[in-house]
């Protein structure tokens, strides 16, 4: 038996990176898995590949977050578990941040995760069922790089959403937690390491050379912990942001 056994699982920005690696962990563990993207092409293959469910939802529009879930219950009659894992990661500092860029971040970043939490807890507490949410916040959200402004307001505010949803839906036994994950290595990652950095090819040798563990995060790694927070084996705990990190926040050399 898989930790997700006939469990029914939206993953929220699923195509790609984290979200990916969270798509097929869920699926190996034995979970009906529906995901979100934007990119047709690429969800369409991540679910021929897996057998996963793909819907394309462009998440910056809350009605398309909440229909994430109306579809996800529609075709399979419930949700069990949400992921939010979608993330915009473009840069901007407290004196270049754009109204623009601000919005656009709010928007992936902090609106999407509330409205298909609005959605999908609604369904678990109209069935009167156990469900979970695990939020895929960012290590940044304790303050971060000065050219992350909007990205840790956005990621920040998803903190608290996690903390107060937790607390309200506690007796209605919905499991909500978040995980503050570290630098990793994705495509997305790639990305914006030569389009806001001028990163080279060995980058990423680079990269993991200064990291304590000598890598950056890895996605399978991280998706198997959003597994066991989704799944029954993570017990009774709920309300926890987790530090998914080699930084130690606080420590200081």
């Amino acid at each position: 038996m898989g930790l997700l056994e006939d469990k029914v699982v939206l993953v929220n920005g699923g195509s790609q990176g984290v979200g990916a690696g969270i798509v097929q962990a869920a699926v190996r563990e034995g979970a009906t898995v529906v995901f979100t993207g934007r990119r047709a092409e690429i969800g369409e293959k991540l679910a021929a590949d897996t057998g996963a469910r793909f819907v394309r939802a462009d998440l910056s529009d809350a009605a398309q977050a909440r229909a994430s879930v109306v579809q996800t219950v529609d075709a399979y009659g419930r949700v069990d578990c949400l992921v939010n894992a979608a993330g915009l990661t473009s840069r901007g500092s407290l004196l270049d941040t754009t109204p623009e860029l601000f919005d656009a971040h709010i928007a992936i970043n902090l609106r999407a995760p509330f409205f298909a939490m609005q959605a999908a807890v609604a369904d678990m507490v109209a069935r009167k069922a156990p469900g979970t949410v695990v939020n895929v916040i960012s290590s940044a959200e304790h303050g971060g790089q000065p050219f992350l402004a909007p990205y840790v307001a956005a990621k920040a505010g998803l903190a608290g959403l996690t903390r107060n949803a937790a607390h309200a839906h506690r007796w209605d036994r919905v499991r909500i937690n978040g995980l503050n994950i570290g630098w990793t290595d994705t495509e997305g990652e790639d990305a914006t390491q030569r389009a806001f950095h001028g990163a080279g090819d060995d980058w990423l040798e680079q990269a993991a050379a200064s990291q304590p563990m000598g890598k950056l995060g890895q996605v399978d790694e991280i998706a198997d912990f959003v597994v066991f927070l989704l799944s029954d084996r993570s017990g009774v705990v709920t309300g926890s942001v987790i530090d998914w990190d080699q930084i130690v926040f606080g420590g200081l050399d």
